[in-house]
């Protein structure tokens, strides 16, 4: 497993071992004790998510003000584009955005620690999307945040989503509930 500091230093790109051959690949996707070792945390993943999605939908920007969550993300059918805001109003990436591209292809992960809000756009025909995350869902906790917020500047790949009722009501980065 080779870590890589992002543009926001606490949002890692995660690039497993993959070994293969004509037959497929083999990769460990995840490995507490190695992940604990190299972001030298003590992590405890509660729950995980799978999330299926077609072409151009979007889905986010969506965190908990209780019960943050820290989100270890990743594709395993098609390509997203993904997105991390930090909300953490002490922290010096405060609003700042990263987007990259997570797909089944490349392999990659995305480790979004507690404090940031996160979405993904659906760049294939179809997209598989599982999250390890480090608190429960709480439905009452949850917030939103418009995902084409100007504040936030984010070079989406669409200007024309498919968004659920939900995000498509999300609140602007300034009015938004930030993190102490």
């Amino acid at each position: 497993m080779h870590i890589t500091d992002t543009v926001i230093p606490d949002v890692k790109l995660i690039t497993p071992k993959v070994f293969g051959d004509d037959r497929g690949f083999f990769m460990e996707s995840y490995n507490q004790k190695l992940f604990n070792e190299t972001l030298k945390g003590k992590f405890n993943f509660v729950q995980d998510n799978h999330s299926s999605s077609t072409k151009n939908v979007l889905r986010g920007l969506h965190y908990q003000i209780q019960n943050p969550q820290g989100k270890l993300v990743r594709v395993t059918s098609g390509e997203v584009y993904d997105v991390a805001v930090d909300l953490r109003k002490n922290s010096k990436t405060f609003g700042q955005a990263i987007g990259l591209v997570l797909s089944a292809a490349n392999k990659h992960m995305l480790w979004v620690p507690e404090g940031f809000a996160h979405g993904f756009l659906v760049l294939s025909e179809h997209a598989d999307f599982l999250y390890k995350t480090t608190d429960f869902y709480n439905p009452l906790a949850e917030r939103c945040i418009r995902w084409n917020d100007p504040n936030l500047n984010i070079e989406w790949p669409t200007k024309d989503p498919i968004l659920s009722d939900k995000d498509n009501m999300g609140a602007s980065f300034k009015d938004a509930e930030y993190f102490l």
